[in-house]
Parts: structure tokens; sequence; C-alpha cells
């Protein structure tokens, strides 16, 4: 789209502000890379008085003179309702996402579309005499599994339309979730520019007025009264830091309520779809697949006719070559085959001069033998001479 926008011819009223540019030369095939846009600055946002109408601004100046920072417990709760209910919002909406199982809607869609899909499906016997079995009450097997389809898109139908009042239902909670979450998101806010007022106001004010007497008394009273008041200004201060961590999760949980609600409407219309479009359409086409089906049948018989007798006559064509030019290489095969000769007379052949070797390898060793024994005997008579010595 912006390539198209940047072709755009711009109009103008003004001929002199006309402006012609001359066509650009190259050598090379590559296109100039176009220059890449700058990413937007990404502002800040400032939490304050800027965000609250003149009323919310009066509410919150109201307020921001209770805020006691020497009361601890008052430190300790400061927003803690607003937080709490954050909190719960966010279980909410958890437990609404972990409990729905938006996977059974898709479920029940999908066997929608086996339903459909399964429709003139059903196994026929082969053969010719197969078709011709079937071909008589095919009418009405095709009526009767219309039937039994139909029975079963019906009930999907109805499961489909309660899971349509569930998401319509979980729609409006979402709003309502918003809007509350709206609310939280406002209280947190009022609530962190009232005690970041206040907070500024003590510590210009009374903090410093300690600060200057403990600096001139030199009293370890005033010094101490001035770091217990600097001590809750600090937690104050981070209490106002954990709640502006709060606003930002309320903040988030505003788009996300909203995609979880995208997501339900998508499937509302998904369901809504299936059930004023999808089967009122497969339920006419039915209607005309009963009606072709009578100018099929005349036309589906011949065809079966014509294709069994061809089968027929190519089969025994291919068995009568088969049988005869088997018969005729069996005729003319010897009793015996010079290859059966040929392998007998080579085995026979490596029979024989294998046997010779072996006679060789054994006349061999015996020769061995004798020298070995020989020499065995004179070692012996030698080791008796030199025992009687």
């Amino acid at each position: 789209m912006s390539d198209m926008e940047g072709m755009m011819p711009e109009l103008t009223l003004n001929a002199d502000a006309a402006k012609v540019e001359a066509p650009t030369l190259t050598l090379s095939m590559d296109p100039e890379p176009a220059p890449e846009a700058a990413k937007p600055e990404v502002k800040p946002v400032v939490i304050d008085d800027s965000m609250l109408t003149e009323a919310e601004k009066k509410v919150v100046d109201d307020f921001s003179k209770k805020i006691d920072l020497n009361d601890s417990q008052m430190i300790l709760q400061y927003g803690v309702a607003a937080q709490k209910g954050v909190a719960t919002f966010s279980e909410s909406a958890l437990k609404n996402v972990s409990t729905k199982d938006l996977g059974q809607v898709g479920d029940t869609l999908s066997s929608l579309v086996v339903e459909l899909k399964s429709f003139g499906q059903e196994e026929e016997e082969k053969g010719l005499f197969g078709f011709f079995k079937k071909a008589g009450n095919r009418i009405e097997a095709m009526k009767a599994q219309y039937g039994k389809a139909e029975a079963n898109v019906d009930k999907i139908a109805r499961e489909l339309e309660q899971h349509q009042r569930v998401l319509m239902k979980d729609i409006a909670m979402f709003d309502q979730m918003y809007d509350l979450n709206l609310k939280y998101y406002k209280e947190l806010t009022m609530y962190i520019i009232a005690g970041k007022k206040r907070l500024a106001e003590v510590r210009s004010g009374q903090l410093e007025e300690l600060r200057k007497k403990a600096e001139a008394s030199g009293a370890p009273e005033d010094a101490q009264a001035y770091n217990d008041l600097a001590q809750m200004c600090d937690r104050f201060d981070k209490k106002l830091h954990d709640l502006e961590l709060t606003r930002m999760v309320s903040i988030q949980m505003g788009p996300q309520t909203r995609m979880l609600q995208n997501n339900d409407t998508l499937m509302v219309e998904k369901i809504q779809s299936s059930l004023v479009n999808t089967i009122p359409l497969w339920k006419s086409q039915m209607v005309l697949a009963l009606g072709l089906e009578n100018s099929r049948r005349a036309t589906a018989a011949q065809t079966a006719v014509t294709n069994a007798t061809n089968e027929l006559l190519r089969k025994n064509a291919d068995m009568l070559k088969m049988g005869t030019v088997a018969t005729a290489k069996e005729a003319e095969r010897s009793i015996i085959d010079i290859e059966t000769l040929q392998h007998t007379n080579q085995q026979l052949i490596s029979t024989l001069d294998e046997v010779i070797q072996i006679q060789r390898e054994g006349a061999q060793k015996r020769r061995e033998a004798e020298l070995e024994l020989g020499r065995i005997e004179g070692e012996l008579k030698q080791k008796l001479m030199e025992l009687r010595g």
C-alpha cells in the first residue's frame, strides 16, 4: 500500500506549482534502496493532573489533604482497595480463560466437516454384479444415508447454538470487565496523583522545616524526628511506585480483555456462518444430488457393462498369450539344461583338486613330523648322557 501511495499522482490547481522531475538513469539492475522510515520517538507518559477532569482534580486535591505521612498504617493501606480490585479482576479473567475450552467449539466444527464429507462414501461391492446389486436400491440407500446424516448435522447444529449462546454471554461479560478495569485504572491514577502531590508538599514543607530545625538545634530528638519523617516519605514513595506498577497491569488488561473478547466474537461469527450458510447449503446440495441420481443410473449401468466386457476381453487375451508362450518355452527346453551339466562338471573338478591338495599337505606334514620326532629323540639322548657324566 505504501508503494502505491508513493506512485499516486499529485493534483493541483496551481500551474506554477507543478514539479517536473528528470528521469534517473542507472547501470545497476537493483533499485536504489528506499530510506528507512524513522521510528517515531516514544514520549514517556507523565502521571499528573493533566489527565484528570476538573471534577476529578477537585477530588484529588481534597483527598491529598487527608493524607498523613506520619501514620504508618495509612501508608500501608494506601490504595490497597484499588490494587485488590485489579487483582480480583485479573483472577476473574484468568478463571474465565482457563475454564472455557474453545477447543470444544473447534471439535464440533470439525465433526460437522467430517459429517458433511462422509455423505455418499459408503462402501460398495466390487465388480459388475455388485454394481447391478446396488443400482436398484441406490436411491433408497442415499435417502436413508441423507436422513442419518441430517440427524447428525442437526445434533451438531444444536451444540453449535449452545456454544454460541455461551460465547455471547462471555462477550457481554468482557464488556463489564473492561468497564470495571477502567474504573480501577482511574482510581489508581487518582491515588497516585494525590499521593505524589501530598508527598511533594511534605518534602518541601514539613520535612524541610524539620531538617532546618535539626541542623539549628543539634538535638538528637530533632534529628530523629527529621529522619523518621524522611523514612516515612521514602516508604510512601515506594508505595506510590507499587501503585504505578499495578496501574500498568490495569492498563495492559484493557487491550488483553478486548483481545479475548475479539476471539470470542470471531468464533461466534464462525458458528453463525456454519448455521446460516454451510448447513442449509449442504441440505440444498443433497436435494440436487438425489435429483441427479435418477438420470445418472441409466448411463452408469451402460458404462459398467461396457467396461466389464472390455476388461473381460483384455484379461482373456492376456491369459491366452501367457499360456501359449509358456507352453512353447517348455516344449523347446531340454531334459537337462547345459548350464546344469557345466555346474556339475566344475564342482567335480574342484572337488578333485581339493582332495589332491589335501593329500599333498598331509604328506608334507608327516615328513615334518618325522624330522621333529628325530630331533626330540636326539635331545633326550643327549640329556641322558649329561646325567651319567
